[in-house]
């Protein structure tokens, strides 16, 4: 509250030395002191309208409205994040707008390395040799003449499953699986979460900086124009 003390105290300190003027003046004291004394009730007045939004005044009622209901606070927070920007027609939107400029959101080149090629290469050995055909390799040399294919067909393997998963058909395929309207609403509940485990630890302290912080300099030049205004309310008074 520093820069809405200073602005205040500048304030206040004007309008005591108009009063002060008013009764040292050897001219118009009545209009100066009612200058004066308006200028300091509106400024005071904004003052302390506006110390009351953030801190509770004994026998006040409506004062510290910001600690007092910071539950709804909190909760018109959330609506706005959730109802503003993480809207599941948003994100559906941007997902759907990846997709149609060839965003690459499901990556597949980390799977295509994960495969293990050795196991499918011996899954591969392991049904030659329990099928009609391994009596026929045993007097070959087993399993073990088939050992030159191995580096081949890993390398084959790759090959195909890269072609796969790159063809527009099964490109078509998981676009058909992968649901935009599911995935927005799975990650609209995932945000969901994570500010609700956010917001439940903020406190009404919390709450009243996070808004003084956010609107202190505007409330500063309220204390001013309260000044002012009465000052000029005052002058009008003087004339009547």
């Amino acid at each position: 509250m520093k820069k809405l003390l200073n602005k205040s105290f500048i304030t206040n300190f004007i309008a005591l030395l108009i009063i002060l003027t008013g009764y040292i003046c050897p001219v118009q004291q009545q209009f100066v002191k009612s200058v004066g004394f308006f200028a300091l009730s509106g400024a005071i007045t904004n003052w302390l309208a506006i110390y009351m939004l953030f801190e509770k005044v004994p026998f006040l009622y409506g004062s510290g409205v910001i600690p007092e209901r910071f539950e709804e606070f909190k909760l018109s927070i959330k609506q706005l994040m959730m109802e503003q920007f993480f809207t599941g027609r948003h994100i559906e939107q941007f997902i759907e707008a990846e997709e149609q400029q060839g965003g690459t959101l499901l990556n597949l080149e980390p799977l295509l390395n994960a495969v293990n090629y050795d196991k499918i290469y011996e899954g591969l050995v392991s049904s030659i040799m329990e099928s009609s055909f391994g009596g026929m390799l045993l007097m070959m040399g087993g399993a073990e003449a088939l050992a030159p294919l191995k580096e081949p067909f890993s390398a084959k393997m790759r090959v195909t499953l890269t072609d796969m998963v790159h063809s527009e058909v099964f490109k078509g395929a998981l676009q058909q699986g992968l649901d935009a309207h599911k995935i927005s609403t799975d990650i609209v509940a995932k945000i969901e979460s994570v500010i609700d485990k956010r917001l439940a630890e903020l406190t009404p302290q919390m709450v009243k900086e996070m808004v003084e912080a956010i609107i202190h300099e505007h409330l500063g030049w309220l204390v001013v124009w309260g000044g002012v205004f009465g000052g000029v309310l005052g002058a009008l008074f003087g004339f009547a």
